[in-house]
């Protein structure tokens, strides 16, 4: 098995001699930011041309700090045309970073709408749609996640990488021819277990995002899995809002308040066929996962 896994370890460092032998430049900071100005100019072009505004100059795109780039609008625009458009812009410039979205009023600079990626590319709906946007200035504010140490890696580092790997195997190789053949191998057995958590009449599975209601197979998203996982590990309990959004969304960065109902809408919808489980909303509060 060692053997088979070195011959292996060879041929990657070898291909990633090659690969990098063949890219032309690689990408950096400086070329990401170009890209992403290129697709929100783009983006903020066709969202005023759905709009009907055909002749208003697209602004300059700001970079207010290393991850966040923001386009300002002087009119308004589709805000549910904004997630197809904008994405197809990214896509088009090969940026596929995850990232947050938050739409500002330009003059009290309050949060008017925002959703994140996944929002979009997973569930193919986002917070706050078909809200109706009054007329005025947007900043269009684009929150990338940790895009300066995802850029692509740099070239001296490939060769590198490659060359350790086939000095690896070269090591290994030279190392196996002095040892005694063996007569026999032992066995390596490796198992993936994953916890599962038996709530109501319904069983959760977290590591694999699945749960089982009367029996039918219900798939989760990685957010859904997660507020889920805070409801059980807390039952019986008003868990206030401030609380669920710190414990499921912090991680994205940006919080948005809506959020935490459009996900407790999809959970409800899940679980409505066991009686025994029920999300309640405490008004003015959060939400009590009630078990019976």
């Amino acid at each position: 098995m060692m053997y088979k896994l070195v011959i292996v370890a060879s041929f990657v460092g070898l291909s990633l001699l090659f690969g990098a032998s063949i890219w032309n430049t690689p990408n950096n900071p400086a070329r990401l930011d170009e890209k992403v100005n290129l697709a929100l100019r783009r983006t903020g072009h066709y969202l005023l041309l759905a709009s009907g505004d055909s002749i208003s100059k697209i602004p300059v795109v700001k970079k207010t700090s290393p991850n966040t780039f923001v386009l300002q609008l002087n009119n308004a625009f589709n805000y549910n045309q904004l997630p197809s458009i904008l994405q197809e812009s990214l896509k088009l410039h090969q940026i596929s970073l995850n990232y947050d979205v938050v739409v500002r009023d330009c003059d009290t600079k309050e949060l008017q709408l925002g959703y994140n990626y996944l929002d979009y590319t997973q569930n193919h709906e986002v917070p706050c749609g078909g809200r109706t946007q009054d007329k005025g200035c947007f900043y269009v504010q684009i929150i990338f996640e940790n895009s300066a140490s995802k850029a692509a890696t740099p070239l001296t580092t490939w060769w590198t990488v490659g060359l350790g790997l086939i000095m690896l195997g070269g090591t290994y190789m030279i190392w196996r021819k002095r040892q005694p053949i063996q007569s026999s191998l032992s066995p390596i057995a490796s198992s993936l277990t994953s916890e599962l958590i038996n709530v109501g009449q319904s069983t959760f599975d977290f590591e694999n995002q699945v749960i089982y209601t009367n029996g039918i197979k219900h798939n989760l998203t990685y957010r859904e899995a997660k507020l889920l996982h805070l409801f059980v590990t807390h039952p019986n309990q008003v868990l206030e809002r401030d609380f669920i959004l710190k414990s499921v969304w912090e991680d994205e960065g940006i919080i948005v308040g809506r959020s935490i109902d459009v996900f407790v809408s999809r959970l409800r919808k899940l679980l409505q066929e066991d009686t025994s489980l029920k999300i309640a909303a405490v008004h003015g509060v959060g939400y009590r996962f009630e078990t019976t």
